[in-house]
Formats: C-alpha cells, structure tokens, sequence
C-alpha cells in the first residue's frame, strides 16, 4: 500500500462503528472512488459495531481494511501495570488507534478524511506530527450537521448502530468514557462483555489504589440491583428536566461526553 512521494496522495477514511464516520464514507464514496475505509479494531468492540461495519462495506461495494494492534489490549495493560487508560493518559487510543493507524500510513502522502460536522467545530479531532498527513474534514465545508448525518444514514438504508438504543457512543464496550446508564445497558445487553471488562479492575493491596472503569465505583458496586435501579431512576430525572425547558440543570450521573474523537466519529 505504499507510493512514491511524486505519486498522487492516498486517500484515507477511518471508520469507528459510529453515525458521523459511517456518513461520511456514504457521503464521499461517489466522489473519491479511490477511497480506503479502514476500522482499527482493537478485538474489544460490540457484536453491534462489527456487524453494523460488514452492512457499510457491502454498501460502499468495497472492503473495509481491519487494522489491528501489534499486540491485544491485555498485553498493554500488563505493560502499564494494570493502571487503566483514562481521560489523561488514554494509551488505548495511542496504542490501539493511532499506532496501527500510522503504521498503515507510513511514509506515503495521504489525506484523511475526518467526520467533524459543522455544529461541532469545538471537537478536536486526531491531529497528526507526520508531514505527509494531511487531514480534511467535509462536514464542515459542507455545512452537514447532525441532523443531516442522521438523512445521509436514512436514505442509504444504513441507519444507525443498534447500541445507540442504549449506548451514546462507538468505541470499545468497557470505554472509560461511558455514562453509567451506559454500563447498566451493556450489564444488561451484553452480561459476558460486562463480566470481561470487571476482570480487568483490580485493587492494588501495596499500594492502596484501585483502578476502575469509573473513578467513582467498580463495576461490581455499580451492577447491584439497587444501584442499577437508581441510575436508571437518574436518567428519568434528567429527561423530564430536559423536557421542562432546564437543560442548565444536570443531575449528578450524566457524565460529560468528551470522547476521544479518533475511537467516536
């Protein structure tokens, strides 16, 4: 997959399993043949994500390029020590994301194409040190916002990820990211991924820290019947504020979204 550096510039689109990027490769499959759809799988996705990417490859008449890490999400826990990926370290999307991302890359000229819409030029996306990267963003060129991603995927057929009945976000079911309604949903969809990502919480008896998913429960207090009841209690409280015009008011268990941008488009 390489060229020269006279040769014309590759044309690059990275999948994450979500709305925004899924629209995307709608929006520009007639107008960029030579597109490469690539997914950087890190072996820890939802049944839902992997099937929604093989509905959009049979749509785009073209493969999807799975990337995958040089090593599986476990083996660079071990190497952080147990210590779990957060919003200030976030080594997942370093070593999961961007490592096999640049890795495909290499030397070549290319153009990624990033799904930012334009009512939310305030997201940053994956901003790259190679000079022979360059990246563009069509949505907001094109003035698409999110209610016209939400067209593009309707009229394609497509429509949205199924998790989205339970789940704000693509990425990794055990994303740090994730609300706690969001861990109830996947506790509830998907017993044996909730079960998997517990294993990977730990409590360091030398050191007296623990390291959790959320920074203020493990996952064994937030599945207890009473605390999955609150927080579904929680969220009910926050739809009826929202629907009586107090949308400055937010209830003590709706996390802010700030997703890394590379796993959520």
């Amino acid at each position: 997959m390489t060229n020269s550096s006279t040769a014309e510039p590759r044309h690059i689109l990275s999948l994450s399993g979500g709305k925004d990027s899924t629209a995307l490769a709608i929006y520009m499959r007639d107008k960029i043949p030579n597109m490469e759809y690539i997914f950087c799988d890190t072996g820890e996705e939802l049944p839902e994500t992997y099937d929604y990417l093989d509905r959009l490859e049979a749509y785009l008449g073209k493969p999807i390029v799975r990337l995958n890490p040089d090593r599986p999400f476990a083996h660079y826990l071990d190497i952080y020590r147990g210590v779990l990926p957060d919003s200030r370290t976030r080594w997942c999307t370093r070593m999961l994301k961007i490592k096999p991302f640049e890795k495909y890359v290499g030397e070549d000229s290319a153009i990624s194409y990033i799904a930012i819409r334009a009512d939310e030029t305030h997201r940053i996306g994956y901003i790259s040190t190679k000079p022979n990267l360059k990246a563009v963003y069509p949505f907001i060129e094109n003035d698409i916002i999110k209610s016209d991603v939400f067209g593009i995927l309707e009229e394609s057929g497509m429509g949205i990820p199924e998790y989205y009945e339970w789940r704000s976000r693509s990425g990794c079911y055990f994303c740090f990211y994730q609300q706690r309604r969001e861990w109830v949903g996947l506790k509830e969809r998907h017993p044996d991924l909730y079960d998997k990502a517990k294993t990977f919480e730990k409590f360091d008896e030398v050191t007296g820290k623990s390291f959790t998913w959320s920074p203020k429960e493990s996952l064994v207090e937030l599945e207890q019947p009473e605390r999955m009841e609150a927080i579904k209690n929680s969220k009910l409280r926050s739809q009826q504020i929202r629907q009586t015009g107090l949308v400055d008011i937010l209830d003590e268990e709706e996390d802010a979204d700030e997703s890394c941008l590379v796993c959520h488009l």
